[in-house]
Parts: C-alpha cells; structure tokens; sequence
C-alpha cells in the first residue's frame, strides 16, 4: 500500500484471510491512510471498491482520517474517490482534537479541495477545530489564501464575524494583523462585517493591529469602511491606533489617521497617561513630533 504496487494490493485482496482495515502498530495507519498519503489513486479505488473497508478509520497518533488527510495535501483527485463514498465522514476526533476536512483543506489553502467540500456540506461552515479554535474562514484569511475566503463567503451560512472560541479572533482580525490587503479588502465588503471586533485577550481590534504593524495599505481600507471608529484604545493598556503608530514611528499611518476629522490627537494611553505626542517626543520620531504638534 506504502508503494502503490496496486497488481500486489489486488492479489491481497482477493484473499479471505486479509483484512483491509487492519493498521500498523507503529502509527495506527491502515492500508487506506497509506494510499492516501502517497496519492495512489488506483490502489485507493480497490480498497474503496471493497465493501468491508471502513473510509472512516483515523490514524492513532495524528487522528487523521484518510479524508482528512486528504485535505491536508491537498490532492484533489483522493477527495474525489472518498466523497463517492456515502459513508464518508468530513469530522475526526483524535488526541483531544477536533478537526474538519474542510478546516484543513482551507488551512492549506487548497482551493478545488474547498470547492470539494464545500457542495458535500460534510462540515459545518462556521464550525472551528478544538486545537486552535479556528474556522475555516479564520484560516483562510489568516493565511491570506484569497481564494479560498471567496468560495467559503458565497455560502449563505458563512459567518464572516466569528470568532475563534479561545480569544474572539475574527478572521478580518487575522488577516489585518498578517497584513492580507487583499483579503481584508474582500472581507470590509461583506455586508455586516464588524471592523471594530476586539480580541479578548487585549481588546486589539483590526485597525489597532494594522496601525501597530505600520501597515498603510490595510489601514486605508479599514478607515474606509463607514462603521470604523479610529479612536478604540486596547482595553490592557488603553492604547489608540494613533498613540501606537506615533510611538512605533510609522508616519504613513499617522498621516492617515489625522487626515480624519474624527480622530482624538490627544488621547493619552492608560498606563502612562502619555498623549501620542509625548510618545513621539520621547521616542525622537521627529516628523510625527512635527505632524501632530500642527493639530
């Protein structure tokens, strides 16, 4: 199975006293999670074509099954031949973890895999895996698989404003803190997206990430959308998108956010009542000191 001498597996095969579920005992894989991991699609049809082969049977170290070691590599044309199988499950419990094919495929950024998926609903769109609280969309985003995020928002369930379960990430949030323009920029069109979402932990919304980063592309985008509010301070240390991009010294970013009438210059941060120009003071950002002593 290992090698995908498929004239081999077919003499097995056709012997009573061979069973094909049985699993190594080094990784618990079987026959069917070996053909899957070398791509070989015609010993996976014989395995598959056997009544007795259960496609579900997760390997005991990772708790992959084969299809959603499928999806991890991204090969097509194995998603194919398992979805023919009625019984075929998309979830996998292992180890503590829960995972979707469809989270992993969308992990990957593996866009036809997705597209696979996705027509069985075999997952449930908006659920997140138990290892790192993800949704398919969180992932795709994070990664910047632009792609991906399409074929995931043209389904009607698809929530673009869950968050994971563990700080609140959104996947708007994923995308401006790794700086995805592009993805961003699809997300802030998607009708009631939220570009003030915080995460738990810190209270950093998007646009606090963006400025942080001296990202002016994403910044741009976020002070475009009509809902922004320019002035959310992080709840740790109450610091605004001003006051971070003036003591990290990105003056594209400074410039952006004083080009807008509704932005607070003097709003000091909670720890070390410092305004952004203090902060800039300090930190000999000389062009910001010059810029924000005009407001």
């Amino acid at each position: 199975m290992r090698e995908g001498h498929e004239g081999v597996v077919k003499l097995l095969l056709e012997r009573e006293d061979v069973d094909p579920n049985l699993a190594d005992t080094d990784s618990g894989e079987t026959p069917l999670l070996w053909a899957v991991r070398g791509g070989h699609e015609r010993v996976l049809k014989l395995l598959l074509g056997r009544e007795d082969v259960n496609p579900n049977i997760a390997d005991t170290r990772y708790g992959e099954t084969p299809l959603t070691r499928a999806a991890v590599y991204g090969n097509e044309g194995v998603v194919k031949l398992l979805l023919e199988k009625a019984d075929i499950l998309g979830t996998t419990i292992g180890r503590g973890v829960y995972r979707t094919a469809l989270n992993r495929a969308a992990q990957g950024g593996h866009y036809a895999v997705v597209e696979l998926l996705l027509e069985r609903h075999h997952d449930s769109h908006n659920t997140p895996d138990l290892g790192y609280a993800k949704t398919p969309l969180s992932w795709a985003a994070e990664n910047g698989y632009k792609a991906v995020v399409q074929a995931l928002l043209e389904k009607q369930d698809i929530n673009p404003n869950t968050g994971d379960s563990i700080f609140g990430r959104t996947p708007l949030w994923r995308a401006a803190k790794n700086g995805h323009e592009e993805v961003v920029k699809i997300l802030l069109e998607q009708d009631h997206i939220n570009p003030n979402a915080a995460d738990t932990l810190l209270g950093l919304t998007p646009l606090l990430l963006a400025a942080s980063n001296g990202d002016n592309r994403v910044v741009n985008l976020l002070l475009g959308h009509e809902d922004i509010n320019p002035n959310i301070a992080d709840r740790r240390f109450g610091r605004t998108p001003l006051l971070l991009a003036a003591n990290r010294g990105h003056k594209g970013v400074v410039k952006l956010l004083l080009g807008r009438e509704d932005v607070n210059p003097n709003t000091a941060d909670t720890m070390f009542s410092r305004t952004p120009l203090m902060w800039a003071i300090k930190r000999k950002h000389k062009e910001i000191v010059n810029l924000l002593s005009r407001r």
